[in-house]
């Protein structure tokens, strides 16, 4: 099988976003190369020995997605050209928010096999606290787990729940989540903090996102999950500045979760406050270590009260409250 492989040079401090937003285009099984040693910690994640790194850190960062190649040369031009343009349109999108390097595209034509299912050996079931997460092809990790199992398989949607972010986001639910809650997820993704929200008791969560791809990662995630379809609603849209997709969410929240970017956070504040009721709860995360200072003052002039700013490796969640 033949396919082509798209690559970003970027570097290292964009590297995490720029594959997020990559798999939010509808992009699967992100390579990532540079020069930053892993530490014991990512090792042990990827189950995997990592060979060690040569040569110093030069910042640089080289980023893979791999497109199945059709065998016809007229649909493959065409598939090449329309994934350039859907990549260099959110590049210039992602440059507004911060630096990602040169930014440059370069396409290839490789073989392989089975990428999609090769790289499956770098992501098995991991904990966060007492949840379990495990993709599809590791269930035999749930025998005699005695806590919580969250079912996920990466190559369909656009996160794991690994990422320090989410789980900063998931630590905090399960903290103010109850059998009432109605929760109000900005920029759902893959619909994982809505599910395990329902999981955790959550009445019905309703998420928006800007690319219509989170309709069938969630759909893929409600039903792995055995979630009731009838406790969540997908709206794609713009809740920032599209009226008419903030009146469909509507508005008396017990919980508002958004795990996006400071930049985004900073101006989704004040629609986050007229989305959730009084003493209602706003979880923000997706925020670099030396950018919560700022989300957190969005929040303060938004009308909330800051009740903590949690970390997690260089990421940080700011939690406050309407009051």
């Amino acid at each position: 099988m033949k396919w082509l492989r798209f690559m970003i040079t970027t570097n290292t401090e964009a590297e995490d976003i720029l594959v997020s937003d990559m798999y939010d285009i509808g992009l699967e099984g992100a390579q990532i190369e540079d020069k930053l040693p892993l530490t014991p910690l990512e090792k042990e994640k990827m189950f995997v020995d990592i060979p060690p790194v040569v040569g110093e850190d030069d910042g640089v960062a080289y980023l893979s997605f791999f497109v199945e190649a059709p065998e016809d040369e007229a649909a493959k031009e065409a598939l090449k050209n329309e994934t350039v343009e859907k990549i260099k349109a959110q590049l210039e999108e992602s440059a507004q928010f911060m630096d990602i390097g040169s930014g440059d595209v370069n396409v290839s034509e490789t073989e392989d096999l089975d990428w999609i299912n090769n790289w499956k050996q770098y992501f098995h079931s991991f904990k966060i606290d007492d949840l379990l997460v495990i993709p599809s092809w590791e269930e035999e990790e749930a025998e005699g787990h005695e806590g919580m199992i969250l079912r996920i398989d990466p190559g369909t949607a656009f996160g794991t729940g690994m990422h320090e972010t989410t789980q900063l986001c998931i630590r905090q639910l399960k903290n103010y989540v109850t059998k009432d809650t109605q929760l109000l997820d900005v920029g759902t993704g893959s619909g994982i903090l809505s599910i395990l929200s329902i999981m955790f008791g959550a009445k019905r969560a309703l998420g928006t996102d800007l690319d219509p791809c989170a309709i069938e990662a969630v759909a893929d995630n409600l039903k792995k999950n055995n979630i009731d379809e009838s406790k969540f609603r997908l709206i794609i849209g713009n809740i920032i500045d599209d009226p008419a997709v903030e009146e469909e969410a509507g508005y008396e929240y017990d919980i508002a979760v958004a795990n996006i970017l400071a930049e985004v956070l900073i101006p989704l504040m004040p629609v986050l406050y007229r989305h959730v009721k009084q003493d209602g709860v706003v979880i923000t995360s997706g925020i670099i270590d030396g950018r919560e200072n700022a989300v957190a003052d969005a929040m303060k002039a938004a009308g909330f009260e800051v009740t903590g700013i949690f970390e997690q490796g260089e990421w940080r969640c700011v939690t406050g409250r309407k009051s």
